[in-house]
This record gives structure tokens, sequence and C-alpha cells, in this order.
């Protein structure tokens, strides 16, 4: 039995049976502060209580939520916020690399649901309002998530350096990238869009952009448990999602490591 299920299985115990002389006040704790309890097809999932649809879907305001940090200034580009368990693990990261000669800053952490908006819109309205509409979607979802598809909605996800694949092919970068595949999952980091080469499907190649699996995967699981194309919506183009099934190939267009890690 992994560990994770144990824990699973211990923290229900507690729950519900343990604690016989007089911790109810404890038991209720427990349960309200950490978990909600999910059973499917035989097998249990701890969830989060924060972990909600609205969540997922980068509807709420992570610069007011206390689970979210701003990333300290010598490590990042400019304001940038994460999960206080993703900063702490990328803290970690980061002081390993520095050790080797390696230096990483984010430059590019949370965006809400009205931050992938603006980014959404500006490419719909100006960058590319030549093209068809449709190809215009396929234009913009080559990098950019529709708003609600986005996994920097989570506070998992960072971009690592630079915005450009070539930059991670010579000096420097180069050496930044080998290390990352080389160390970062340690440290619970794994890049998300690596190349379409071998069948993924979705967006192109971004070697910048990592995440911390421990949560995005069970953020994921929820993710596709919960929301359906219907809950994308809100922004122009947004009837394109269900024709370019966002869903399966986008969001779900991730490096098979991911998809094949344990929750």
């Amino acid at each position: 039995m992994g560990i994770y299920k144990l824990f699973i299985k211990l923290s229900i115990l507690l729950i519900f049976f343990g604690c016989i002389n007089g911790c109810k006040k404890e038991r209720k704790k427990v349960a309200e502060k950490t978990i909600a309890v999910a059973k499917k097809k035989d097998s249990l999932v701890l969830l989060p209580k924060y972990l909600t649809k609205n969540y997922v879907l980068g509807k709420f305001d992570y610069t007011k939520n206390p689970d979210f940090v701003i990333v300290p200034k010598e490590n990042s580009s400019k304001k940038i916020y994460l999960r206080k368990e993703v900063l702490t693990a990328f803290l970690k990261m980061k002081n390993a690399a520095q050790k080797e000669g390696i230096t990483l800053k984010v430059i590019s952490g949370t965006r809400n649901f009205e931050h992938q908006k603006n980014i959404w819109n500006y490419k719909w309205n100006v960058k590319f309002k030549n093209l068809a509409p449709l190809k215009r979607a396929q234009k913009i979802l080559e990098y950019s998530s529709m708003p609600s598809t986005s996994r920097h909605h989570w506070g998992t996800d960072l971009d690592l350096n630079s915005l450009s694949n070539t930059h991670f092919l010579h000096g420097q970068g180069k050496k930044t990238y080998d290390w990352l595949l080389k160390n970062a999952a340690r440290f619970g980091f794994h890049q998300v869009y690596t190349s379409k080469e071998n069948g993924r499907t979705g967006y192109h190649e971004e070697k910048w952009h990592w995440s911390y699996t421990p949560l995005s995967t069970l953020y994921l699981k929820f993710y596709n448990d919960n929301v359906i194309l219907k809950d994308i919506n809100g922004f122009k183009g947004h009837t394109f999602a269900k024709d370019l099934n966002v869903i399966q190939a986008y969001v779900n267009g991730i490096n098979p490591i991911i998809s094949n890690l344990n929750i």
C-alpha cells in the first residue's frame, strides 16, 4: 500500500472512528480544515476543501487568498504569485541549481480567469484579428490557453527564464534546460508541454513551462471529473472550445510522464 493511500485511510479512521475519549472537536477541526473525501470506482481520493470548480477554472482572486504568496523579487521578473507549497519547492530547486552555476528566475506564475482573458482577447482582437475565427482560435492555442483551461490558474505552474524555445538550445540556456531535465523531478517539477513528435496533442512545446505535480496532478483529476465544455465561456471565440475539443486535446495534451503519475 502506498504512503498516500495509507494516509487517506488513516485520516478517515481518525475522523470517523478515532479519539473515543472526548476529542469530537479535534475530529471536526481536521475534517473541516483539511479534507473532503471522495469515493469513485472503489478508490479514495483526498481532496483539499479549497479545491472547487471555480478554483480550477481560475475564477477567484489569488491575490487575496492566504494560500498564495509573492515570489521574492530576486527570484522573479515582476510581481508574481504562486501557491505557498509551490514556492517552497521552487526555492529549494533554485538553491540546488545555484550551487551548480544555474540561475532560475520565475517570469510567469499564477494567472486567474480575467488575466488569461486579457491575453486571449488581445490575441483575438489585435494580434491575429485577420485570421478566420476557427483559424484564429487554433493560432492562439499554439501557445496560449483559453480562459478556464490554463494550468496557470492553479498556482502550481510557472515559466522559467525565457519564453523562447531557442533560448534553451544553446549556451547557458541549454545548460539550464539540461539541469532541469535531470534534476527538477527531485523537487516535484516536470515540464508540461514536451515535444509533439511522439503524438502529444495541444500546445506547442514549451521548454520554459514547469509544473509542481504533487498538486497539479490532483487538480487535473478534479478538473476532468468536474469540468465540461459548457463551463468554458465568457470570452470571444469560446464556442470553439467544443469544436477544438480543448479539454481532451489541450488541457490533457501534456507530458506523458505527468499523465502517468499516480495521485
